[in-house]
């Protein structure tokens, strides 16, 4: 039976004290003196020490033994297993330590004992890798963790992992690799401690945590953060496990918040159709319904008055949990009355499955009615700027998001990606000849791309630091004003009216810190620089326009009051005070 020793070199120094006498008019401070370290080792091993780099002069004696210390740990790392300091002493400023680095341990053999095929492709152990090579303790120690580790994932917590029939001959380790798996441990239910009505039905489907269902660790790890995405809970204490004979018992600490939303924004903009400078009054109303019943269905209204004439309207309803299993079902409208040029009619519906460890995938599928209106500018017609069509597409869409906080976040990153694919065809309008259409695709292929990142960065206590990129691309052979991306306002680019550009492709960088006041307040400035293109039949146009500002978001009785200062620059709107926007509301949470 043979054993490691493992040997660590535990010294103390005490420096001379040398009491100098100070002048007696003028009181002069020594300078410091260094103290070097001389490492000496046998004339054999001095190869060894040749390896490793280690700093020469320290302030005192504690700081050059724990140099000593690190070079020791980082030769017993290495393979040299019985690396000591045996001796030190201090002479004319110098630490003088004796190294003995040893000989360096090998693996003659680490075989399988009774390591099944789902632990050896999960782990990546083979036997060849350790058939004369370095004995590595740290690499040993991390075979060991993802040997226990497939074991957590798998339902088995208890498995212990150990080295079988060790031999050593000489400087060679030589051993079999065995697991005792314990017993199988399952789900038995969920239970939710706190003032939340969520439904533990509900959660046992979103989290995935079915009783009878074997136990993983890595599943419990992940429903944090899948339930942090969730803006009607709050988690108050990370979940606990309790395991009864071979039964697990998950508790989660959750609270309610107010998530139902009904609020109002209201925003003042210089009107381009008046000349007397009398200011636009814009308009937004939001009402979402979340958490219905405890179940976690979901209802939004959204109505938006852009400018004169201009209308968005958009709905939403969420239904989780489709017939008992862990699939989300979403259907989408969105309606845009651009003036008196065109409305476009957008239905959407989309099927979604959550994992427990790589985010949300979904499926949507997408029709799209663009009409011109009859008031439209004949010309516009004429020159292409604008056209009826119908477009369905299909597409795939994916979110991974571990921001510590829905509302107010501080740390974390949030990425979306979406691909859509589809076929539009154009509807003749009534106010142009049949021959007018000759020289027109009636039918054509569409692509669409998109693109959202944001990283919320931490900076001391209360300031955070939020980089955000968001992009999206349309790609067709025929493109028409009424099919392009709408970009502008507070919810894409600060400092220009909503909905103020036409693109076809576009991006936008945003650089923003945030003071917080309080856990629901905070200060902000932003900058944010953009990019579109569009690419009309008859036109082309490319800019890099931008926006800067501050604002500020703070509690009240009433509800989240918000006010935000911006200006923008582009090739039609200069970076004027004139041409500057104010955007305030109150957001109220029931």
């Amino acid at each position: 039976m043979y054993k490691f020793l493992f040997l660590f070199l535990c010294f103390s120094l005490f420096r001379p004290h040398v009491q100098a006498q100070a002048p007696q008019q003028i009181k002069v401070q020594p300078q410091p003196k260094q103290l070097a370290l001389r490492i000496v080792v046998p004339q054999a091993e001095r190869a060894v020490l040749r390896q490793y780099n280690f700093k020469t002069l320290h302030t005192d004696s504690a700081e050059a033994q724990n140099e000593v210390r690190a070079l020791v740990h980082r030769m017993q790392q290495d393979a040299y297993l019985l690396a000591s300091a045996d001796s030190a002493f201090v002479r004319n400023d110098t630490l003088h330590v004796k190294l003995h680095p040893g000989d360096r341990y090998e693996w003659a053999a680490l075989r399988n004992g009774n390591l099944s095929e789902g632990i050896l492709v999960e782990s990546g152990f083979r036997e060849k890798f350790y058939r004369n090579t370095p004995f590595k303790p740290a690499e040993y120690v991390k075979l060991q963790q993802r040997i226990l580790d497939y074991a957590e994932r798998n339902g088995y917590p208890f498995a212990s992992v150990w080295l079988d029939s060790v031999k050593i001959n000489g400087n060679k380790v030589e051993g079999a690799l065995m697991v005792e798996k314990a017993f199988l441990v399952t789900y038995d239910s969920l239970q939710i401690q706190g003032n939340s009505k969520t439904q533990p039905k509900f959660l046992t489907r979103y989290l995935q945590l079915y009783p009878g269902q074997p136990y993983n660790q890595d599943q419990i790890d992940a429903s944090q953060r899948m339930l942090t995405a969730l803006p009607y809970i709050k988690v108050t204490r990370p979940p606990q496990v309790r395991f009864y004979k071979d039964k697990a018992k998950v508790f989660y600490f959750l609270d309610d918040r107010q998530a139902n939303q009904l609020d109002g924004v209201v925003g003042f903009l210089p009107d381009p159709s008046r000349r007397d400078n009398k200011l636009l009054i814009t308009g937004e109303a939001n009402l979402n319904i979340r958490n219905i019943r405890g179940s976690g269905k979901q209802l939004g209204l959204q109505w938006r008055r852009v400018n004169r004439g201009s209308v968005v309207l958009n709905g939403e309803y969420l239904h989780p949990n489709l017939f008992g299993t862990p699939f989300e079902l979403g259907a989408r409208f969105g309606l845009l009355k651009q003036d008196s040029s065109f409305i476009t009619v957008q239905p959407q519906v989309q099927l979604s499955y959550y994992t427990i460890k790589y985010g949300k995938f979904s499926v949507f599928s997408e029709w799209r009615s663009a009409n011109v209106l009859s008031s439209a500018n004949p010309q516009s017609l004429q020159n292409l700027d604008l056209a009826d069509a119908r477009t369905n597409t299909y597409g795939i869409n994916y979110l991974w998001n571990n921001l510590d906080d829905f509302y107010f976040p501080k740390r974390g990153r949030l990425v979306e990606l979406q691909f859509s694919a589809g076929n539009k065809r154009l509807l003749r309008n009534p106010s142009l000849e049949q021959s007018f259409y000759d020289t027109l695709q009636q039918r054509t292929t569409q692509l669409s791309v998109g693109l959202q990142l944001e990283n919320f960065l931490r900076i001391g206590k209360t300031s955070v630091l939020l980089t955000k990129l968001r992009g999206k691309t349309l790609l067709n052979d025929q493109l028409f004003l009424n099919d392009m991306y709408r970009l502008g306002g507070l919810g894409s680019l600060r400092g220009f009216d909503d909905y103020f550009f036409y693109a076809s492709s576009f991006a936008v960088g945003t650089l923003e810190y945030r003071l917080f006041t309080a856990e629901d307040s905070y200060v902000l400035l932003f900058y944010d620089q953009g990019y579109y293109r569009s690419d009309l039949e008859k036109s082309f146009v490319e800019e890099l326009p931008l926006g800067v500002g501050g604002g500020i978001s703070f509690s009240t009785g009433a509800g989240i009051f918000q006010l935000v200062y911006s200006l923008g620059r582009s090739a039609q709107q200069p970076l004027t005070f004139k041409h500057s926007k104010i955007h305030f509301g109150i957001t109220n949470k029931f």
